[in-house]
């Protein structure tokens, strides 16, 4: 698999910008941890929706939608545990 540089390079002879920023932001870290927290997400979502309680409804919904706003992988992270917390203490 190539990495960024030469793929910036094969796009731009084909006269195509980088679709990725101009960074480079590609990181597999940043997709795991998306499934992870996704996964982690919807099911707070399906159990907040299924027993009635909003809580676990927006921590879910937060979950699943914050790793395509957030670029870097640690803050990621950071982000997806520190919800996940809220989601287990932060119950009735």
């Amino acid at each position: 698999m190539p990495d960024a540089q030469s793929l910036n390079a094969i796009l731009s002879s084909y006269g195509v910008s980088n679709p990725l920023g101009s960074g480079g932001g590609f990181n597999w870290w940043n997709i795991i941890g998306g499934i992870i927290f996704g996964i982690i997400g919807w099911y707070a979502f399906v159990h907040g929706k299924r027993e009635k309680n909003w809580r676990p409804m927006v921590i879910g919904i937060t979950l699943m939608v914050y790793p395509y706003f957030v670029p870097n992988a640690l803050l990621s992270f950071a982000i997806g545990i520190a919800l996940t917390a809220a989601l287990y203490f932060w119950r009735e």
